[in-house]
């Protein structure tokens, strides 16, 4: 066999960019990056190369907020429930996930935080859990069961921790309500990211909560006060505290294109793409639920049965990179915010193309916003 007949011969990729905006080039052979560096080169005597054009070349992608995929709910809990949805999410680019689960009532939910905890070890791609509530304000609930939620006892708080077994990586929480505040410093004590979501809190009360650790704001715009110029409420709590990062669902019908590019703007290398991605994800339209309560999805779009409540997302990761981009977001920054943002978020090493990476673990998103896999994009 020639070298220009093996599948994996030894390539420069030239004109590449890094999930950073860094320029430079790489070399790979038999799918292993060997070689990397900055600005420009000439390829060697004999040897392929690949102009990329700028595209970004990226690892795979971390969503902090997803519920399932493939008609399966996370909360559903055995492996063999919940591998069906990384499956399809992985499919689409997600190479590390917290698996969300929704409110339930405090006994039930520590239920399927056992249950969960117990098979992540055998889901590589699962990160951890995210509890979306029960801590929740009943007049911001979006998609939550009214039944569910309950205040934040520091007796509640232990129990979820206990229950989760040292994977609870995230949780959902609103400030207001009573002992909150205390609850957020016992669960950022435990290592675990506390968001301020489903919230009615105004400005202060959630600068209060981001002061005591509080570092993530649940689906930015949605299921909380609204940010007024003279109330800018979590919204500008969250904007205005460097450490704190900002979730966004980018599948146009939770944001806006002008509120996206806002987000942006406001708070540059602080927001994180997410899907909030539910069971119908990858399925046809039709009637699902999301814990007790019963779903709708039309247009692929999915509503609380009989209402005008958006029930979380049909999204995939790869596709809100490229809304972000259709609406105006340079790809280098909306590659940051499923990569570099929600790692560091979760105190994870920075996602690198670094020598040893495997080209099959890699992605291709190119100006238009597209991803593809490296060794399907390059072949």
């Amino acid at each position: 066999m020639t070298e220009d007949e093996n599948p994996h011969p030894l390539t420069v990729y030239l004109d590449a960019t890094a999930p950073t905006g860094e320029r430079g080039w790489f070399e790979t052979r038999d799918g292993v990056v060997t070689a990397r560096g900055t600005g420009s080169r000439a390829p060697e005597p004999g040897q392929r190369s690949v102009l990329l054009r700028n595209a970004v070349v990226t690892t795979r992608f971390t969503d902090l907020h997803c519920h399932g995929a493939s008609g399966v709910a996370f909360d559903d809990g055995p492996e063999d429930a919940v591998r069906p949805a990384i499956d399809f999410h992985g499919a689409h680019g997600t190479g590390r996930m917290l698996l969300s689960l929704v409110s339930a009532p405090v006994p039930r939910l520590a239920a399927r935080l056992a249950q969960v905890s117990a098979v992540l070890p055998s889901l590589p791609a699962a990160a951890g859990i995210h509890a979306e509530g029960p801590f929740l304000a009943p007049g911001r609930r979006g998609a939550h069961d009214p039944a569910a939620l309950t205040d934040p006892t520091p007796r509640a708080v232990e129990t979820l921790l206990e229950a989760a077994n040292g994977r609870l990586r995230s949780i959902t929480i609103a400030p207001e309500l009573p002992g909150a505040i205390d609850a957020i410093d016992r669960l950022t004590a435990a290592g675990v990211v506390v968001a301020v979501g489903h919230t009615d809190a105004d400005y202060d009360r959630a600068a209060e909560a981001f002061d005591h650790g509080a570092s993530l704001l649940t689906h930015a715009f949605n299921a909380m006060r609204p940010f007024l110029h003279r109330e800018p409420g979590p919204i500008g709590a969250a904007i205005d505290r460097d450490h704190v990062v900002l979730e966004a669902i980018a599948d146009g019908h939770h944001l806006h294109d002008a509120a996206l590019r806002l987000l942006f703007a406001a708070a540059p290398g602080r927001i994180a793409l997410v899907t909030d991605a539910m069971s119908a994800t990858g399925c046809a339209d039709g009637d699902f639920a999301i814990g007790e309560l019963d779903v709708t999805v039309t247009g692929g779009v999915p509503y609380l049965a009989g209402t005008t409540t958006l029930a979380g997302s049909t999204l995939t990761l790869d596709e809100a990179v490229r809304r972000c981009v259709r609406a105006g977001i340079p790809v280098a920054q909306a590659v940051a915010a499923v990569t570099t943002v929600p790692a560091a978020l979760l105190g994870e090493p920075e996602p690198l193309v670094d020598i040893g990476a495997a080209t099959a673990d890699l992605l291709v998103v190119h100006q238009d916003g597209s991803v593809v896999a490296f060794d399907a994009a390059t072949a």
